[in-house]
């Protein structure tokens, strides 16, 4: 019987990571650990991004790819294929739950892993229950994006302090200083030259005076498969105006340019706000997802 390893990757092998995440994409699966989610990480850079992942093989078969998204969080993608498959399943619980470094420490921990049929039974079966609610939405790309309404722009390097400055705003709230600006300018352009950002586009639009007050990027995972949103967002002084259904649907339009099936994102249910912006942008609400928490 071929047994199941672990492993932790080098910054080498993060294409052919990539290009098997990309190839497990389906719009007739779940919404899991997309390339894109790799890609938005990369702002680390590459070395770091490859750290961070967890690399499950049946021999030289990659079987499942989990990102640790900070020390608590595992964000996971199985072969869909093998995702009621026990053997993996079981070899992942026991990475999971085991008392060391290679997943998890001792301790809280959230693991993200929709579509893991078998692991997330097993899981459940130890005791991890549901944490909050997340919404995945889809808009199909089959027929016509609407016109977004507002100046849309591809970013460019050029662009990093004006897009990196926006995304601050919505998410950060704070001052952006300038210490703020240099690091996360540097990161942006990080991404930019990383191993996935060849199937991207960061956006920017612009308000009828020539204000930048939206941005995003979007992630395709080749021809016919879903691509994904990550991030977008909304300068916190403009929000309010229509700038996130704008933005959304260029995010739509630039997938479709890229060839993707749809456009699929996903957000906190309680974020009722980015729920009904992109509702309103052609972006249907499939069933609530529950990621699966181990309380400390």
């Amino acid at each position: 019987m071929t047994t199941v390893s672990l492993s932790v990757p080098q910054a080498a092998e993060l294409p052919e990571i990539g290009a098997v995440l990309d190839s497990w994409q389906s719009d007739s699966g779940p919404l899991h650990l997309h390339t894109g989610d790799l890609g938005w990480y990369s702002l680390r850079g590459a070395q770091p991004t490859a750290q961070a992942l967890r690399v499950w093989r049946f021999g030289e078969h990659i079987a499942a790819i989990g990102l640790l998204d900070g020390e608590d969080l595992l964000r996971l993608s199985i072969d869909p294929d093998l995702s009621d498959d026990d053997t993996l399943a079981q070899q992942i619980e026991s990475d999971v739950i085991a008392a060391s470094t290679a997943v998890f420490g001792p301790g809280a921990a959230v693991l993200e892993a929709r579509g893991a049929i078998r692991l997330c039974d097993r899981l459940q079966a130890r005791g991890w229950d549901a944490d909050e609610p997340w919404t995945t939405m889809s808009r199909d790309l089959s027929l016509p994006v609407e016109d977004p309404g507002i100046r849309v722009e591809i970013a460019e390097s050029d662009d990093a302090e004006v897009w990196t400055a926006i995304h601050w705003s919505a998410f950060r709230g704070v001052p952006y200083t300038a210490d703020d600006r240099q690091r996360f300018v540097e990161r942006w352009n990080e991404m930019m030259s990383g191993p996935f950002y060849s199937q991207a586009q960061s956006l920017l639009g612009y308000d009828d005076s020539g204000l930048p007050v939206a941005a995003t990027t979007v992630w395709s995972a080749g021809p016919d498969r879903p691509g994904l949103i990550e991030p977008l967002a909304v300068d916190r002084d403009q929000q309010g105006h229509g700038y996130g259904k704008a933005i959304a649907f260029a995010a739509a339009r630039s997938l479709q340019r890229l060839g993707s099936s749809s456009a699929a994102v996903a957000t906190p249910s309680a974020n009722t706000a980015a729920v009904a912006a992109y509702t309103s942008a052609g972006y249907v609400p499939g069933a609530e997802v529950r990621d699966l928490r181990r309380d400390g």
